[in-house]
């Protein structure tokens, strides 16, 4: 629905959070008025561009800006292609006639190509659908892929060219003559016998093979076709053939948009979230999508997804006065008797529209959920925290978690760091860093229980807060080590889990428990991303540490070691003298006026009672 009652700031932030979450995806979008008629409908290639570039810059027409203006609500429907995105502003455009965009006079719509129901059928380019009984391919934006598919048609199997009516008792009889495109091998005369008409019927199932989008085997004889004449050095006859492949394995004959059989039918499809569902509608006729919408439903008593689309298509079909004798589903929903046929497909064309349904409600979904993070950023902590607890079984929500890493170079200046995350945000001001001292040369599991040991003997002895989970930065021997000081040592019940890297040192697992297992979790899940922003934090801090420390080792000097000199001093003089060498080789006047008269006077002596050591 539209939004009439908001106005000034609270529009502008309204549409501007729908801009803000859009996707960055081909599609078309529809600007909606104060009536909740469609104003103007657009393609884009990317949403989320397309749609901003109206509101974020200062436009140049002032039909634009006047359209803007009007602007109350945007919807959407997103596609895979961008010829699907051109094909569907076509057919919204043709439905609705927004007031704001140009409307052909003629009407004129983009070509297809029509296989005809003859008993030597035809294969010809046509702009109208009229002749009865006829298949219809398309239609086609990019006219050279449709003329390629034409002309592939042709110079593989190739179907009568003319436009004489043909039955099968004039064939039998003699009535019909060869003409000169038999002779030019355009056609292979089945109006006279000499090419069977099982042969012919063969040809034009092959043609609409291609035409469906099924060129696997033709691809295959091309390439086949190409490598011969290769052989042969005819490389210009290869080089057309090769042209002619490369369109075909490109073009994405099958559009979920616009298909060439589907008419009148409803697609319905279901994406559930906790409290809550999402069903998408669309709408086909004569091949295109024209209605296309997607809601929200509030569950009240843990209704199923099966009564929910139920009660979803009872409500979209009754809303847009639909009389569809056919419903596309994900799976059987139990309507009235006789209310419309059920199809759930498996595969083909009505499966690409049920998917592209899907596709539609998991954005709907997504952006919702964003649009509601921005508004309440707590809300989107407190979902992941929910899902940590939920994946590893934890009794309670992990608001405070621990992480720690150790880092050396080959035993020297061995360090470690915890990095704490409240609300799965940093708490910086309780990070801590640690200077190993118990544990000499390069061995990680002795250096981390040393530091467990030291942190949470201090946390359990001071009564400070504990973690609700602790995090190793590492697989299953750091967890154990972790392990053996917090629960048998320390007698402490913190849950411990670790993130493990694969060879490539990327992060590829989440492990719990004990013996560890993985957790499965999709590699590019928010979950999974925010666990390992964590790692990368407690590692950076644990790097960053480790070469303080062994930066303030290497820039040491002897000076250092002269009583009177700190860091302070040490600085002024080598910038005023310009190494260690030259200060030493300085009179007491030249000192001081450095370091002043008393300090400058002892600290000659003092350099030079070093030097006489």
């Amino acid at each position: 629905m539209s939004n009439p009652a908001l106005s000034g700031q609270a529009l502008a932030d309204y549409l501007k959070g729908i801009v803000l979450n859009l996707p960055e995806t081909p599609g078309c979008y529809q600007y909606i008025d104060e009536n909740g008629t469609i104003i103007y409908v657009g393609k884009a290639k990317n949403l989320k561009r397309r749609v901003s570039s109206y509101f974020n810059k200062e436009q140049a027409s002032n039909k634009t800006r006047l359209l803007v203006t009007k602007i109350r609500d945007i919807r959407y429907i997103v596609v895979k292609t961008e010829e699907d995105a051109l094909l569907l502003e076509n057919n919204l455009i043709k439905r609705y006639k927004p007031r704001y965009n140009v409307l052909l006079k003629d009407d004129k719509t983009y070509p297809s190509i029509a296989i005809t129901n003859e008993y030597l059928p035809r294969v010809f380019k046509t702009r109208q659908r009229h002749l009865r009984g006829a298949t219809y391919y398309g239609p086609y934006s990019h006219v050279p892929t449709m003329y390629a598919l034409l002309d592939l048609c042709k110079q593989l199997y190739h179907p009568r060219p003319c436009r004489t009516p043909m039955t099968e008792e004039g064939v039998k009889c003699g009535k019909y003559e060869l003409c000169l495109d038999y002779h030019i091998h355009n056609c292979g005369g089945p109006c006279v016998g000499r090419q069977s008409h099982e042969d012919y019927m063969r040809d034009i199932e092959s043609c609409r093979e291609i035409l469906k989008g099924n060129t696997a085997e033709v691809a295959r004889m091309m390439k086949e076709k190409m490598i011969e004449l290769a052989g042969e050095l005819r490389f210009e006859e290869a080089q057309r053939i090769k042209e002619k492949y490369d369109l075909i394995e490109n073009f994405r004959a099958r559009s979920e948009v616009v298909s060439n059989v589907l008419h009148n039918i409803d697609v319905f499809n279901i994406e559930s979230d906790g409290p809550g569902a999402f069903v998408n509608y669309l709408h086909i006729t004569n091949g295109c999508i024209n209605q296309a919408f997607t809601f929200e439903y509030k569950k009240k008593l843990d209704e199923t997804d099966a009564e929910l689309l139920a009660l979803g298509i009872v409500e979209m079909r009754e809303r847009y006065h639909s009389t569809s004798r056919e419903v596309i589903v994900p799976f059987p929903v139990d309507l009235p008797e006789g209310y419309a046929l059920q199809t759930i497909p498996q595969r083909g064309e009505k499966k690409k529209l049920l998917d592209l349904s899907k596709l539609n409600v998991k954005q709907y979904k997504f952006d919702r959920l964003k649009q509601a993070e921005k508004l309440n950023p707590e809300q989107k902590s407190v979902r992941l925290m929910k899902e940590i607890q939920t994946e590893l079984g934890l009794a309670r929500l992990p608001y405070r978690i621990e992480l720690f890493d150790n880092s050396n170079l080959q035993g020297t200046d061995a360090v470690a760091a915890c990095v704490v995350f409240e609300k799965l945000k940093p708490a910086k001001k309780e990070y801590r860093k640690y200077i190993i001292r118990t544990v000499a040369g390069p061995d990680d599991y002795a250096s981390m229980k040393e530091v467990v040991r030291r942190r949470y003997t201090r946390q359990k002895e001071e009564q400070q807060p504990l973690p609700d989970l602790i995090i190793a930065d590492g697989g299953k021997g750091q967890m154990e080590v972790i392990r053996q000081v917090v629960e048998d040592e320390l007698r402490l019940d913190i849950p411990i889990a670790g993130l493990a890297k694969d060879n490539r040192h990327r992060t590829h697992e989440l492990l719990f428990g004990f013996p560890p297992q993985t957790v499965g979790m999709k590699a590019d899940s928010q979950l999974f991303r925010t666990l390992t922003h964590m790692q990368d934090e407690v590692h950076r801090f644990a790097i960053s540490f480790h070469r303080d420390k062994r930066s303030r080792r290497q820039t040491a000097s002897e000076l250092d070691a002269v009583p009177g000199v700190g860091e302070k001093t040490r600085q002024a003089l080598l910038k005023a003298f310009g190494s260690v060498k030259r200060v030493k080789e300085a009179s007491a006047e030249a000192l001081q006026a450095v370091v002043g008269q008393a300090r400058g006077r002892q600290l000659y002596e003092n350099l030079h009672a070093e030097r006489g050591k």
